[in-house]
């Protein structure tokens, strides 16, 4: 007996082909590009970054990986649209747990809605497909090596260890990744998240009680977050900052050494330079690649001046290894010959009542 294929079933099979095609290309660009690219700068001794520029493989490198992340977001967008073209939701919003408050006249800021953030076409916060495609996208741009979020539990279990609060805010949360992993580590904590886009608050919510999470969601700027003074005892975020410009990064350590108790801490995933000139070239270069205008910005910035000018102190950086060790003590992150991306966690601390303001 012959089975017959379905349209649905053939368009299907098309779309995860295109995503498996982007998804290979980005692991030979990874694996195979990035070291050929250490070898070429490197071949005459320590590379500068025009020698990194200048190798011979180094534009075939640059275009491979512009045009996989291109190519991921459509196939993606595929996906999605035959998922929701499928698929019957039966979850009412009286279903949900937690919250998501969403705020119509809030304006979103100029620098947010300017850019195709990651080259996402239309940014996340335009539509719940967009929101929808990120969500997707966001897993496997990692290579399958987030598939189950175990790279945000690690950050919350590396560098909040030992801790008891009693409120969590998370900024800048998306659709929720980090924010649900905060909760399950401190169930009986109060959680958090807030986000500019009304379309990720939504879908935070949603992905956070399906895993039998309560969590309250805000759309709210990280900078102004509408929260009381003193309220919260550990301020995160993951893969903000490099989003932002200098000046709004002030901004939000202003704002969150406000929300922070006295002796409430920073916890921040992003990126930092290495001091590997190849590496950090490719950093700068991925900034302009992957339409994210403010990563070099965020290099050439003194973050921790910025904390010390909020009123935070003890702010420093430390390497995160996000294969299994988590955050690690100081700025030395482990041999590895494939590309990867330079994570690193800041920290830093409000001062209690008794050395508050100097």
């Amino acid at each position: 007996m012959t089975r017959t294929t379905s349209l649905s079933d053939s368009a299907r099979v098309r779309a995860d082909a295109r995503v498996g095609f982007a998804l290979a290309l980005r692991r030979s660009w990874a694996t195979r590009l990035y070291p050929l690219l250490r070898e070429q700068a490197e071949a005459d001794g320590p590379a500068t970054p025009e020698q990194v520029h200048d190798a011979p493989v180094h534009r075939w490198f640059a275009w491979t990986e512009r045009n996989s992340q291109k190519q991921l977001w459509r196939a993606v967008q595929r996906r999605v649209r035959l998922d929701e073209a499928d698929g019957v939701d039966t979850t009412s919003d009286a279903d949900l747990l937690g919250s998501a408050r969403l705020d119509p006249d809030l304006d979103l800021p100029d620098w947010y809605t300017a850019v195709d953030i990651h080259l996402q076409p239309g940014g996340v916060w335009s539509t719940d497909e967009a929101a929808a495609v990120y969500e997707l996208g966001a897993k496997l741009v990692m290579l399958g090596d987030n598939d189950d979020y175990g790279f945000h539990r690690l950050f919350g279990t590396t560098t909040l260890d030992g801790l008891s609060p009693e409120r969590i805010v998370d900024v800048g949360c998306g659709f929720g990744k980090s924010t649900w992993a905060l909760k399950q580590q401190f169930p009986d904590a109060e959680v958090i998240g807030v986000d500019l886009a009304a379309p990720l608050v939504t879908a935070a919510q949603r992905l956070t009680s399906e895993r039998g999470l309560e969590v309250e969601y805000r759309q709210a700027d990280a900078r102004s977050t509408g929260l009381p003074d003193a309220c919260a005892d550990i301020v995160t975020s993951t893969m903000l900052l490099h989003e932002m410009p200098p000046s709004a990064i002030g901004e939000l350590m202003h704002e969150a050494a406000r929300i922070l108790k006295p002796g409430g801490v920073l916890r921040m995933l992003d990126f930092h330079p290495t001091g590997d000139t190849v590496r950090d070239t490719v950093m700068a270069g991925h900034g302009e690649r992957n339409n994210e205008p403010y990563m070099p910005m965020l290099f050439e910035t003194d973050v921790s001046a910025l904390c010390a000018a909020a009123g935070l102190t003890d702010a420093r950086w430390d390497a995160f290894d996000e294969r299994a060790t988590g955050r690690l003590d100081g700025l030395e992150w482990p041999d590895r010959a494939e590309w990867h991306f330079p994570w690193a966690v800041l920290s830093a601390t409000r001062p209690d009542e008794a050395t508050d303001g100097g």
